[in-house]
């Protein structure tokens, strides 16, 4: 559904301190339409929760933009024709707006005390029928009102519903949606402390901002018949709304969220990316997956992935291109984008899809930009990052490197031949294996005789060898691979010795030797 104004999208967090996944994903589909429009995108802070205005917790959601490449046209940073762009310095607008409603009619000074109103929502509670507060102050003489005024009586400002009408809208996902206006409360414009509620704040700025389309999860439906009416009052044009499905957290219909994390890390669909999180993050010095988890987008910046593998997951989390696409580069996902293919049923956070389609991504990217990619997490931990000896290493592991952290699992590539450590388990069962010993001796000698250690020349001189000993290929490999890389899994074992060298890893088998 499109507007005959020129589109204007905009995201608006509130200053949390980091950058929930499925909040980048609702601004991604914000940031989507404006561009495929050739409209603008704002980013807007909401930050009239004065203990959560910081400017410290805002830097997780800049950072996230910027790693993610989703630049914004106006906003916070930038600035625009409607600044400024956080709603703690636009008071003035929302007072100014609020004087506005009570001249003309539309709001009204409620002078009830806060026990009163409770007591009215508990008698309604009790009668099992919907609250809607009682309009007493609007029953006031002028003498009664003026008298409470002067005595300094606090007071609420209430927009004045239109009980005897509806509100329907046609939203661009879930169709028409219609609201009964009879059975609704006047909403809190202003608190007594003089404070803004959300509803009024962000419309106010959504109508300054001709804002012409909000895209926002689906738990806002509710607010947007309040919203609709505030519009109305403001005398501007309500904006298309879109309300998008949230991201539930995996086998279920909860949405995804920080505050279920001990429930989540068990979670099958997550267990992985947890789990690999807290192997990475300690090297990295970034505390482990209590400290940075996947509902949160620094996450996966730290972790080393493709900001393209996020957005392409991103996308197909509620919108789809077709029936059968998956893989998706930013560009194809703009051109595409409409807001009739966006579902309305939720939208289940799946780690094996995204894990897919980061693999995809990272195949496909060119060697130098993995080079570039690696270096800061080996130069972090220490190992050398020189990118001829890159250039060689990233093509024999590149089926393995999904992320770019994936590089630390390959110690036996950059550490010294006396640093490398064995791990416990697997030199625990080679020394139960007999003849180990004279085994890796053997091989040693193998080796040492090659004309080279390529895998094409040394696979076919170990299994003849083995053969020729009545040995089983299993017997020679665990001890040889332990001896040169250090563990018993990795890439193939005969290219990892063509990577490691023939020096190195005679060295290497020399220590396993004396280890058994």
């Amino acid at each position: 559904m499109t507007s005959p104004r020129p589109v204007r999208t905009r995201f608006a967090p509130s200053p949390t301190g980091y950058m929930h996944i499925g909040g980048m994903r609702t601004a991604f589909f914000c940031w989507l339409w404006a561009r495929h429009t050739g409209g603008t995108f704002i980013l807007r802070i909401d930050d009239t929760d004065q203990e959560r205005n910081v400017s410290e917790a805002l830097q997780p959601i800049f950072r996230a933009f910027r790693w993610l490449g989703l630049d914004w046209d106006e906003g916070a940073e930038k600035g625009g024709p409607y600044a400024p762009y956080y709603q703690s310095q636009r008071s003035d607008i929302y007072r100014a707006a609020i004087k506005k409603l009570l001249i003309e009619g539309q709001a009204f000074k409620d002078f009830d005390p806060p026990e009163v109103v409770q007591q009215d929502r508990a008698e309604a509670e009790a009668a099992k029928r919907n609250y809607v507060n009682i309009r007493r102050s609007l029953e006031l003489t002028p003498e009664k009102f003026a008298e409470l005024e002067a005595a300094g009586t606090p007071f609420v400002v209430r927009l004045l519903v239109p009980r005897d009408q509806s509100v329907t809208i046609h939203d661009a996902v879930r169709g028409e949606v219609t609201w009964d206006c009879g059975t609704m409360p006047d909403p809190v414009l202003m608190r007594s402390n003089g404070s803004f509620l959300y509803n009024f704040a962000s419309v106010v700025d959504d109508a300054a901002m001709e804002i012409t389309h909000i895209i926002r999860a689906e738990e806002h439906l509710t607010n947007t018949c309040v919203q609709t009416l505030l519009f109305r009052a403001l005398g501007s044009e309500p904006p298309v709304f879109a309300h998008i499905p949230f991201i539930t957290a995996p086998g279920s219909t909860k949405k995804l969220s920080k505050r279920d994390l001990d429930k989540l890390r068990n979670t099958p669909a997550l267990k992985k990316l947890f789990d690999r999180a807290d192997e990475v993050f300690p090297k990295l010095g970034l505390g482990d997956s209590k400290s940075l988890s996947p509902v949160m987008v620094e996450y996966y910046e730290k972790m080393g992935y493709l900001p393209v593998g996020i957005l392409n997951a991103l996308a197909r989390l509620g919108w789809s291109l077709d029936d059968k696409t998956e893989i998706m580069d930013l560009e194809t996902i703009v051109k595409h984008f409409t807001l009739d293919r966006i579902v309305k049923s939720s939208a289940g956070f799946d780690g094996d899809k995204l894990q897919s389609l980061q693999a995809h991504w990272m195949n496909v990217l060119p060697l130098p930009e993995k080079i570039a990619g690696v270096k800061p997490y080996l130069e972090q931990v220490g190992w050398p990052a020189d990118d001829t000896h890159l250039a060689k290493i990233l093509p024999g592991i590149a089926d393995r490197l999904k992320v770019f952290s994936d590089i630390l699992d390959y110690a036996e590539f950059f550490v010294s031949d006396d640093a490398l450590a064995f791990d416990a388990k697997a030199l625990e069962k080679i020394r139960t294996q007999p003849q180990a010993r004279e085994i890796v001796a053997s091989l040693k000698k193998l080796l040492t005789e090659a004309p080279d250690v390529e895998a094409a020349t040394i696979d076919p001189l170990v299994h003849q060898w083995a053969e020729s000993q009545g040995l089983k290929m299993g017997q020679v490999v665990a001890p040889l691979r332990l001896g040169v890389t250090g563990r018993s899994v990795g890439i193939g074992l005969f290219d990892a010795i063509a990577l490691i060298g023939k020096d190195s890893c005679l060295h290497r088998l020399t220590r396993l030797e004396q280890t058994l």
